[in-house]
């Protein structure tokens, strides 16, 4: 499997065109000559393909973009702080800047999720559509808010598929008493379908499946998905991914870091991060469908279709968790409808678009 190389000067030009730790025992970021430091830690393992691979082409962005002005020091997971605790330690001033992932700060904060991806909810370009043109950057920047941090889009996998059993689900029965790794809302719809979710770092995912703490788990697409050798441990890969439809990743700042930019430096984060998140989709795109490949033919992987009877339970499980947004607090539920609408605003669009297209396409 390939993974990107540095990217040049050339190479950024021409892609951007495409639209644990204390603080108190690190240095400060240093500011010297006009050159500003960030620590920027991630929740990856080292160049993962995919996110691993999206956080340390950003770091190079906007090494390039800001000609040397603006450094980020990249550290994988634990190798600062522990994967699910980047969070904390950008908003803590433990680190300037992460990438991680939304859906894992549901804990914290309820509609994080939101924006990595929602059960049965927006598709990769919808969901971008929702961010850039809808009102979901607005939203997503008042929830954070709080935290002291800034977020952007930084990344995206993709359509996820719906994950990986050590035996065939056939039926409804088969997800009771079930312990899957699956973060985020849709852990939530299964649950209420008689799985028990967990939630755990993705280096710690491979050996939970050999160990077998755990029966079954989602992470990403097919080319992420070979990388971090899932195929050897379980044979059954199920799709579509219901859970999660789209693979968004972010990149969140200390706002103390951020406003301690000038215009020009904010302005190379902020497009070095929406560059990296069409780029990253563009190659998920095209890595997929020869993972997808590889994994049918060379590693006999059976992968199939989940039962329509389980998709349905699913949907009903899934309208459940998402109305539940509307009596939670104000800022959640106005995400919860943000998001609604635009899904009712782009649904019919994609309907007559990407799904007629796709579905004249293939009757040939």
């Amino acid at each position: 499997m390939t993974t990107s190389k540095t990217i040049s000067r050339r190479q950024f030009v021409s892609a951007s065109t495409l639209g644990a730790v204390s603080a108190a025992t690190l240095a400060t970021p240093a500011i010297a000559a006009g050159r500003v430091e960030w620590r920027f830690v991630t929740s990856w393992p080292k160049n993962m393909p995919g996110p691993g691979v999206t956080a340390r082409r950003l770091a190079e962005r906007i090494d390039v973009m800001s000609e040397g002005r603006l450094k980020l020091q990249l550290f994988a997971a634990s190798e600062l702080v522990p994967a699910l605790e980047v969070f904390d330690a950008v908003s803590n001033g433990a680190a300037e800047m992460a990438h991680t992932a939304a859906l894992f700060w549901q804990g914290k904060v309820a509609a994080a999720p939101f924006f990595t991806a929602v059960p049965f909810g927006l598709a990769p370009i919808e969901h971008i559509t929702w961010i850039e043109h809808g009102g979901g950057q607005e939203l997503w920047d008042e929830l954070y808010a709080p935290f002291r941090l800034k977020p952007f889009m930084a990344g995206n996998t993709g359509f996820q598929m719906g994950g990986w059993y050590r035996r065939p689900v056939n039926v409804l029965d088969d997800f009771k008493g079930l312990k899957i790794r699956m973060p985020g809302l849709g852990g939530q719809v299964l649950e209420r379908m008689g799985a028990s979710p967990v939630t755990i770092a993705p280096s710690e995912i491979l050996p939970s499946l050999q160990s077998g703490v755990i029966d079954a788990t989602e992470f990403l697409g097919p080319f992420s998905d070979m990388a971090m050798g899932f195929h050897r441990a379980v044979k059954h890969y199920y799709w579509p991914g219901f859970h999660e439809p789209n693979g968004t990743g972010e990149a969140i700042i200390s706002m103390d870091a951020w406003n301690s930019l000038d215009s020009g430096l904010q302005a190379v984060v902020e497009n070095a991060c929406r560059a990296e998140n069409i780029y990253s989709l563009a190659e998920a795109e095209w890595q997929n469908a020869s993972a997808l490949k590889r994994l049918i033919e060379e590693f006999q992987v059976n992968v199939r279709p989940y039962p329509e009877p389980i998709l349905e339970a699913a949907r009903l499980a899934a309208r459940d968790v998402m109305a539940s947004f509307e009596t939670m607090d104000d800022l959640s539920a106005r995400i919860y409808r943000s998001m609604q609408a635009a899904k009712d605003r782009l649904g019919p669009w994609s309907r007559v678009s990407q799904a007629a297209f796709f579905n004249a396409r293939e009757a040939g």
